[in-house]
């Protein structure tokens, strides 16, 4: 909800955040350095920060890769964590500095000029914020738009980038307005894009939820076999990857048995390829009649999610209608029998589909486990709304953990073959197992089959080396006693 504040905001005078962040901008753009210094500042310049919001996707893959140097940091022992990059003033200096950006790209799709505030202001201006004192996230927030009534839209951009750096898995992030915070600066900003005015024309096919839904009917007819026909592209004209399609057959070797697990001593890893881009000609293991290239364990996934039910608290009607969009682009890909980077859409359809993994990740952002899970897939695949590929397995399988860690019986299934295979984390045999058993104790059929099958074949080991070891001793007792009778006989 947008907090209310005591004064009308019509016209504004600059604060002293709003000439911090000005500085920091002509700076930046000037090639001059930032007072105290700026963490990633080469970086900072490869991500081409032209205001757009294509270029808030760049940065969200910047922070990923911070997050990545953070986690290497901690393994190491080198202590780069939370507090210790909180206190560092050049990385202070970066994240104020992405903040500043954001809330420009932001009032520029506004047309409206930024005004920043800091906590005191903000508790000034808007007495109902829940603010906690000292919390560097909430330290500080944007107004972004000039509304001439009594209300304010105000954007705390710190928020998403703690999230993104420091969520998922360490801790909780709870948002000043209430529910949860954006998993990134593109997202946090797309939420909070004017109704009537769409996406800028820097970005394509990237509609946010409001504009969509007025401009496309969503419902199941919306996209047929027609309509892909008579509004495709040319190849060359739209680069569009793969997409799992739900319950199709796959020719591909699955995970090994439990039995086969304990037979072998350590896992027999699945043979099936964990290069998610691989042609057909790579999987030609299939019929000519049937092309599919998506990983067994995905489409095993979709299959879960629509015959393993988990009761959902809140984004049900999100993950709903982006399913109904979602699920017509499998269909219609399951049918062209040609590989998926081989079909190509119109921007309309292209438009919908990114609507649809939009209205996705607002469902998984407000705890739904269901849509974590479908959009974990999308961006371990490649589909999903993050471009660079490391960084989005590295979301993709924070969706999962966190699906998981929330006692859902499909991600902890799902989360023991990526362990076991090696998809998206290392491999890891004894986290395979972990999972697995949660999976099987929190309920999932197979799960549980296959723990039986482990547990069964580990007794039959033991009886095995048992029985080994009893006929041994059988066989040292015999030949004491043949060697007894012969020395018996050669002194009698």
């Amino acid at each position: 909800m947008l907090a209310t504040p005591n004064a009308t905001l019509a016209k504004i005078p600059k604060t002293s955040l709003d000439y911090m962040a000005e500085g920091y901008w002509q700076d930046f753009i000037a090639d001059r350095p930032i007072a105290g210094g700026i963490a990633y500042e080469k970086q900072l310049h490869e991500c081409q920060l032209d205001e757009s919001l294509a270029s808030l996707q760049r940065v969200d893959t910047l922070i990923l890769q911070i997050r990545r140097d953070i986690t290497k940091a901690k393994d190491q022992s080198e202590g780069l964590g939370e507090v210790a990059l909180l206190a560092d003033e050049r990385y202070r200096n970066l994240l104020l500095f992405l903040a500043f950006y954001a809330g420009r790209v932001l009032a520029r799709q506004w047309q409206s000029e930024p005004h920043w505030y800091e906590q005191f202001e903000l508790k000034k201006h808007f007495d109902t914020l829940p603010l906690i004192a000292e919390d560097f996230y909430q330290s500080m927030a944007v107004v972004y738009s000039n509304n001439s009534n009594d209300s304010a839209d105000i954007f705390f951009a710190l928020e998403p980038m703690g999230l993104r750096l420091f969520g998922y898995i360490d801790r909780q992030f709870q948002a000043v307005q209430g529910g949860q915070v954006a998993s990134g600066l593109y997202q946090a900003v797309s939420a909070r894009l004017p109704k009537n005015n769409g996406i800028d024309e820097s970005v394509t096919a990237e509609p946010n939820v409001e504009h969509y839904s007025e401009s496309v009917d969503v419902n199941p007819r919306l996209i047929d076999d027609e309509n892909f026909q008579s509004q495709r592209l040319p190849v060359q004209a739209t680069e569009h990857r793969e997409i799992p399609v739900t319950k199709l057959a796959v020719a591909q070797q699955a995970e090994p048995s439990i039995v086969d697990v304990a037979a072998s001593v350590k896992p027999k890893i699945s043979e099936m390829p964990t290069n998610f881009s691989a042609t057909t000609t790579q999987l030609q293991t299939v019929s000519p009649l049937k092309v599919s290239i998506t990983p067994e364990i995905f489409t095993q996934l979709l299959i879960e999610l629509d015959e393993i039910e988990v009761p959902q608290a809140t984004g049900h009607d999100d993950y709903l209608q982006a399913c109904k969009i979602l699920d017509q682009f499998e269909h219609h890909i399951a049918r062209q029998n040609k590989p998926r980077d081989q079909v190509t859409f119109s921007e309309h359809h292209q438009a919908a589909r990114q609507q649809a993994l939009i209205r996705l990740q607002n469902s998984a952002e407000s705890g739904n486990t269901t849509a974590m899970l479908r959009l974990a897939m999308y961006e371990l695949l490649g589909e999903g709304q993050i471009a660079d590929a490391e960084a989005s397995k590295v979301v993709g399988t924070d969706w999962v953990k966190q699906a998981a860690n929330s006692k859902d019986v499909r991600a902890q299934r799902l989360l023991s073959k990526m362990y076991y295979q090696g998809i998206g984390v290392p491999q890891e045999v004894s986290s395979g197992q972990y999972w697995l058993e949660e999976a099987a104790k929190n309920g999932h059929t197979e799960a549980a089959d296959l723990v039986a099958e482990w547990q069964q074949a580990q007794t039959l080991i033991t009886s095995q080396k048992q029985e080994q070891h009893s006929i041994k001793r059988y066989q040292v007792l015999v030949g004491v006693v043949v060697l007894g009778a012969i020395l018996l006989i050669v002194f009698i």
